[in-house]
């Protein structure tokens, strides 16, 4: 039994923890749903690193060389929202905690990156947080090594059973140990409980073995125990490598006769059950109250490092490279970046080069990457097919975090969440390289870029039947059409030289969504023929070819078809004086962004077709029948790629007669 709270006395931890359990317990049942197990069996931990170990001020939210902490088991908010509230973060107010998982609420149901102050990241599927960690971890020791006298942190992760069962959280826990990120502390809230029951249904792992296969440091406490809790973050402050402290914890901590059990997991505790949780913790208080000096002794925990954050603010100030990393925390590009890929551009128009956009791509790179030290690139194992490394950049490994090109090994989910962590940091532009058709294995990562609004570069080379010998298990055929269906993700497309670094230029001049470059792997033909200062890729899509008054039909392509599209119009007016008007797309949502006068504009009135080498799902909105659509349905095929184009019907042989057919009917 506890004693009772008072005002003279100093306040012991369990009646700080006891502080996160009831606004935890309450806010839940006032919403009728959530996850109250989790907060109440970490708010032990929760408690000690909170007020002893992490370094925040919610006075100043965004300090550069703050304290990361991302809750990973994000099902557990209300461990976050109880703990911003207490230490005073401005944005999470009382009624925010009484407003949980309601419309428009701050609080929502798993944290979402952007609503509040003090959320790191979004954090709802599991595996999602620790691996973005790992990317946030990996930043820190970059910056570190540009910035010695300014960055100087540690990142904490809180992280569940699920966290580790899903598979993206080896393949970060694979490259942590790998570079030997000695400022992740990750503390797992090992309670033995599931949604379907005890974790052994299911999860048998060594887990200890497991992280120190991966060359972690483990550390074995009773997640109850405070002392043991202070001592093991203490231990890990002085490592040499990623520390795992396993926890043992018991789900829902405090609860009468649901603490331990799977019930407790993802359903309210009951009033009945709260009721008699207060009187045995005798928290004798109404829902949403907490005793002003528990709130008081949290409120000092928030205002600790208040004094060491102005100071190194002074000191950012005085710091001869202040300007340069102010400049890079708000992603603005230097001026020399325009004016390269500008100069690119009209080489291309003089040069009138027919290579692959992959290729393009990689020049474009050779002449910024020494322009901008935030840029950091990186692939999947995959730097010489996706041409993603400028000879300029150096790779980064435990002993050298100064490069600026990162290694990820054949780990596609890993690398995008790393490049998450890498993005909200801050400082940073990240874009790594896989093919195409891979971009199933990161797709959850990606998705999550758009929602956190991170401008993360994905190069997605091979992007069509056009890789070829390799087939259909390595050639996309839905990927464009699934991408492009991703709320807030720029799908770019380039059909030749200039296009490819106009898109590179719209990428890397957004700052709210990321972008993804799809590129081939064969040659393809020059398309822009003119010098315009302006960037008609901006557009989504123009006028490529005949902007004639009178058109006859309109051709809309992307990507290596652009090619394929100027070649059939040509034949159709010489061969049977058909005037065809060629709109290149390299990005259909910017395209459809645009105002209605513009879009009617460009594709006219007359007949549409669409051809592209990829599945026809999407391209109804732009022709008026399907049978105008030249696409592929189903999956490729393995040979060189000029006779899978022939295959599939998309050559001029092909397709000419399908629209003289189809023109006449």
């Amino acid at each position: 039994m506890q004693t009772a709270i008072h005002h003279h006395d100093p306040i012991p931890y369990q009646h700080l923890a006891n502080a996160i359990r009831f606004l935890s317990a309450d806010a839940v049942e006032a919403a009728k749903s959530g996850h109250p197990g989790m907060p109440l069996g970490m708010a032990d931990v929760a408690t000690i690193l909170f007020q002893d170990f992490l370094k925040y001020d919610p006075s100043a939210p965004t300090w550069l060389n703050r304290d990361r902490f991302v809750l990973s088991a994000g099902h557990g908010s209300m461990l976050l929202y109880a703990l911003l509230y207490l230490t005073g973060y401005e944005d999470i107010t009382l009624e925010d905690l009484k407003s949980f998982r309601q419309l428009n609420a701050k609080t929502a149901g798993h944290p979402e990156y952007g609503y509040a102050a003090g959320i790191e990241t979004t954090t709802g599927p599991l595996g999602q947080g620790i691996s973005t960690a790992v990317g946030m971890a990996l930043a820190e020791r970059m910056m570190n090594a540009h910035y010695p006298e300014l960055i100087n942190h540690k990142t904490y992760v809180i992280a569940s059973d699920g966290d580790l069962m899903e598979g993206i959280s080896q393949e970060a826990i694979s490259l942590a140990g790998h570079w030997g990120l000695k400022n992740l502390i990750v503390l797992y809230d090992d309670n033995s409980i599931s949604i379907d029951g005890e974790t052994d249904l299911a999860f048998t792992d060594n887990t200890q073995a497991r992280f120190e296969a991966c060359h972690w440091q483990v550390l074995s406490i009773d997640g109850h125990d405070f002392n043991a809790i202070s001592q093991a973050l203490t231990q890990a402050q002085q490592a040499d490598r990623p520390v795992l402290i396993r926890c043992k914890t018991r789900i829902a901590q405090g609860a009468p006769t649901k603490a331990g059990t799977s019930a407790s997991h993802g359903s309210p505790l009951g009033l009945e059950e709260i009721k008699q949780m207060r009187q045995e913790l005798q928290w004798d208080l109404p829902p949403f109250e907490v005793p002003p000096p528990v709130l008081q002794r949290w409120r000092q925990a928030g205002e600790k490092h208040r004094t060491n954050r102005n100071n190194w603010e002074t000191s950012f100030q005085h710091h001869p490279q202040s300007q340069e990393l102010l400049r890079r925390l708000q992603r603005q590009l230097p001026s020399t970046v325009q004016e390269a890929i500008s100069s690119l551009i009209q080489s291309y128009v003089e040069g009138l080069p027919s290579k692959a956009t992959r290729q393009f791509s990689q020049e474009v790179l050779e002449k910024i990457a020494g322009l901008m030290p935030e840029l950091i690139g990186g692939s999947a194992d995959l730097t010489g097919s996706n041409n993603t490394k400028a000879k300029c950049q150096q790779a980064i490994d435990r002993n050298n975090f100064a490069g600026h090109y990162i290694h990820y090994g054949v780990r596609e989910h890993g690398m995008a969440a790393v490049m998450n962590g890498l993005a909200l940091y801050g400082g940073l532009r990240p874009y790594a390289g896989t093919f195409l058709i891979f971009s199933d294995y990161l797709r959850p990562a990606l998705r999550l870029s758009a929602l956190m609004h991170q401008p993360v570069i994905y190069v997605l080379t091979h992007d069509s039947i056009g890789l070829g010998e390799d087939g259909p298990t390595h050639q996309p055929i839905e990927h464009l059409a699934s991408l492009r269906a991703i709320p807030n993700v720029q799908v770019f497309r380039p059909a030749d030289g200039v296009e490819t670094a106009e898109c590179w230029q719209l990428a890397l001049q957004s700052t709210d969504c990321p972008s993804v470059l799809a590129l081939t792997r064969q040659n393809v033909r020059p398309i822009r023929l003119k010098s315009l200062s302006e960037n008609q890729s901006a557009y989504g899509g123009y006028i490529a070819w005949q902007a004639c008054e009178q058109r006859d039909l309109t051709l809309i392509a992307t990507g290596s078809e652009v090619g394929l599209a100027l070649t059939v119009a040509e034949v159709l007016l010489e061969q049977h004086g058909l005037k065809a008007t060629v709109v290149s797309m390299p990005c259909t949502q910017l395209f459809d962004a645009q105002a209605k006068e513009y879009r009617e504009q460009t594709l006219g009135t007359a007949p549409r077709f669409a051809i592209e080498a990829a599945s026809p799902f999407g391209w109804e909105r732009y022709v008026s029948k399907s049978e105008h659509i030249f696409g592929i349905a189903t999956f490729g095929a393995s040979a060189p790629y000029q006779q899978l184009y022939d295959k599939f019907g998309l050559t001029v042989e092909h397709i000419v007669p399908k629209i003289l057919n189809l023109l006449n009917n």
